[in-house]
């Protein structure tokens, strides 16, 4: 037998569904809604008694309302550019109508019989829930056919925990995350179809589009699939053609069409790192379509010669990303200004790495990385004791690839935690198998305990959380408890640029979405990497000295500025040029050009009109 041909075993035949409760158990898609409406109306009942605003706590969240109250109130489908971000032109945004469209179609729904802000309420209310459905989906289908229906359940109430436990799909959360962790999960359990049938691939090649579309953080997930598909086609050959074909024609023809229903006319020539442009495109496209025709004329070759085709479609791809995209190879944020990487970037708790977790928040770093490197070695388990090959090596290289991008970037451990459920799930079901076979053995129970455990990231989150409080319980001895820090970003905090004449605010980019979501001003900062002139221009305000800092006022047009001493970025600010602007304000020292406004009480913030000093 081919070694990495597809192994048939017990726990992947699922049996015949039955009458009654065991049939609904063991059938797909009633099973699939259950899980789903509970772990839904969890989340909904926990999240609508403890909320106090709409909106995720995210700064995207906010910044995707802002985007998607513009596209309703008239701008063009094309037209990305947030014109009250940064300085005068606006900031062209890297974002994707995608997303914007199913949240403004249900904004507007619901704006036909309920008020605006509730319309927005029910929009933002719905939208992420209706992502859990899809994402349940593909993870159930993922276990059923590695694990039969003992895995569809595994996976199931695992992907419910780490749903309910994680904030991505929360009411609120309208960034693209959640349609990105349903997209992955939808292709991976495309790719594990042990028949090879072509509408499975074929979806897996839409959904490998979608992804690129929505965002760029998955494509280097993206690629490790087209990387898996192409491998697998040059070992099997005619076995696997159906479906590598079915991939390729599939990315080729979704890309191209996402390609001119989403990117601007005017920037077709145009190449970016972190959006889909012509970069993108043109290797999604071509190596779609390399794969298409290798699997088209070269399936029938032996061995040898289609991995030499493989070659030389890889080198293909290479060759038209070093032609066409070069600096889609590297780092989107690779050409970030050195100051903002200091004072903004390395303070992003999602851009950290696992170094930088391990300096500022050790008992964290199990929760976002422990349950897929357990993933990660129980793959290489398996594949070293030849226990399902294929499964187990399709699973270690997407795994492995979301594994590192958590390492570089902690945000891609939404990936990895949720990819390391299958491999995992097939472990628990051998574990319980073990410990089912013999009921009197205390030591099997308790590794099969343990199993599940170590399985779950949010047990890893909550023994470092224990951990740390013991710590800080046991530091309090020492240190005082530092003040609690009063909002800088609340509707309340911005009430005092209520009623004025819209102008131009310099402010902590933390504070940049909540003001433009609360206020018709224009803002010089937002934590945006494509708005590098509105941060730089804010954080040179901040440094200079009072009397440099003027010019920075008076050259950007701005007519208010918000001093909020709790920012992080601003503490840095201060420390770091103790004779700086902020540094001053902290100090109760205000320039004459800078008119106090009356400030909310309870709130961090002071805002201040300018006033050009008189020649």
């Amino acid at each position: 037998m081919n070694a990495l041909q597809p192994i048939a075993h017990s726990s992947s035949v699922t049996a015949a569904p039955g009458g009654g409760i065991r049939g609904l158990l063991t059938s797909l898609r009633p099973t699939v809604i259950a899980y789903s409406v509970v772990v839904a109306a969890v989340i909904l009942v926990i999240n609508l008694t403890e909320a106090v605003d709409y909106v995720g706590p995210d700064n995207d969240d906010g910044m995707r309302l802002v985007e998607v109250r513009d596209f309703l109130a008239g701008q063009g489908w094309f037209d990305l550019m947030q014109y009250r971000l940064g300085l005068d032109g606006g900031t062209l945004m890297h974002w994707s109508r995608l997303i914007d469209l199913p949240i403004a179609s249900l904004i507007w729904f619901f704006g036909l019989f309920a008020p605006r802000e509730t319309a927005e309420a029910l929009a933002l209310g719905l939208w992420p829930i209706s992502l859990i459905l899809p994402t349940m989906l593909a993870m159930a289908v993922a276990g059923r056919r590695i694990g039969g229906v003992a895995g569809m359940h595994i996976s199931l109430g695992m992907t419910g925990l780490a749903i309910y436990t994680g904030s991505r799909f929360a009411p609120g959360a309208i960034d693209h995350h959640n349609a990105q962790l349903a997209l992955v999960a939808t292709m991976v359990a495309m790719l594990l179809d042990p028949k090879r049938r072509g509408w499975n691939y074929a979806v897996a090649g839409i959904a490998a589009a979608v992804a690129i579309a929505i965002g760029a953080e998955t494509t280097p997930f993206v690629a490790s699939v087209c990387l898996t598909v192409a491998l697998l086609w040059a070992w099997e050959g005619e076995n696997y053609a159906a479906a590598a074909k079915a991939f390729g024609l599939g990315l080729a023809i979704a890309i191209s069409i996402l390609f001119f229903a989403t990117v601007p006319p005017r920037l077709y020539s145009t190449v970016t790192s972190d959006n889909l442009s012509l970069g993108y495109y043109s290797l999604a496209a071509i190596g779609g379509g390399l794969l298409l025709f290798s699997a088209v004329f070269a399936s029938g070759l032996h061995r040898p010669f289609r991995f030499a085709a493989l070659a030389v479609v890889g080198a293909g791809v290479l060759g038209s990303a070093m032609v066409i995209a070069p600096q889609c190879l590297s780092n989107p944020l690779a050409d970030l200004d050195p100051m903002l990487v200091e004072l903004w970037l390395r303070n992003v708790p999602e851009a950290k790495s696992i170094f930088a977790l391990g300096r500022t928040d050790p008992f964290s770093i199990g929760a976002f990385h422990a349950a897929g490197l357990f993933g990660i070695a129980v793959c290489i388990f398996r594949i070293i004791k030849r226990d399902r090959m294929q499964i187990h090596l399709v699973l270690l290289f997407l795994l492995a690839t979301s594994w590192a991008i958590a390492l570089i970037q902690v945000r891609g451990a939404a990936f990895s935690n949720l990819l390391s459920i299958l491999p995992l799930a097939l472990l628990i079901i051998d574990v319980r198998r073990i410990s089912n076979g013999d009921s009197e053995n205390v030591a099997a129970a308790f590794v099969y305990i343990v199993t599940v455990l170590a399985s779950v990231p949010a047990a890893w989150a909550a023994a470092g959380g224990f951990v740390s409080l013991q710590m800080e319980n046991a530091a309090q001895t020492k240190t005082a408890e530092p003040a609690k820090e009063m909002s800088c970003t609340s509707k309340e905090a911005l009430a005092p640029l209520a009623g004025l004449p819209a102008g131009l605010v310099s402010a902590p980019s933390e504070m940049g979405v909540p003001i433009l979501r609360f206020t018709e001003n224009r803002v010089l900062s937002a934590p945006y990497h494509r708005n590098q002139g509105g941060m730089l221009t804010e954080l040179h305000i901040g440094l200079a000295e009072p009397r440099e800092a003027e010019a920075f006022l008076k050259g950007a047009g701005v007519t208010m500025l918000g001093f909020c001493a709790g920012d992080l970025q601003t503490r840095e600010i201060a420390k770091l040029k103790p004779d700086g602007l902020y540094a001053e304000l902290g100090k109760g020292n205000i320039p004459p050009y800078l008119q106090p406004l009356p400030k909310t009480a309870g709130t961090g913030v002071q805002f201040f009109r300018y006033r050009p000093a008189a020649n």
